[in-house]
């Protein structure tokens, strides 16, 4: 018996984005490093590939995180080690 293989079983109305798959799944049909969410709804699920596209877009424009130093960002990142 495997102490580690239990499946998790999902909520109905949890969905999920598998960045495996590629596909809306309702419950966590594969392991959470390979998905994100929950999502209330199968659309939200779906776009969740834009939103985090969006989301890296926001940081990467960000100059709080971003102060000018190399072309890396943050001052001793691997820009500026380089």
């Amino acid at each position: 018996m495997a102490l580690f293989k239990k499946r998790t079983a999902g909520k109905p109305g949890e969905w999920f984005y598998c960045l495996e798959h590629k596909k809306v799944e309702e419950g966590p049909e594969c392991p959470a490093k390979d998905r994100f969410g929950p999502y209330a709804t199968p659309e939200e699920a779906r776009g969740a590939m834009d939103r985090a596209r969006e989301r890296d877009l926001e940081w990467e424009t960000d100059p709080k995180w971003h102060d000018g130093e190399g072309s890396g960002g943050e001052p001793g990142g691997p820009a500026a080690a380089g």
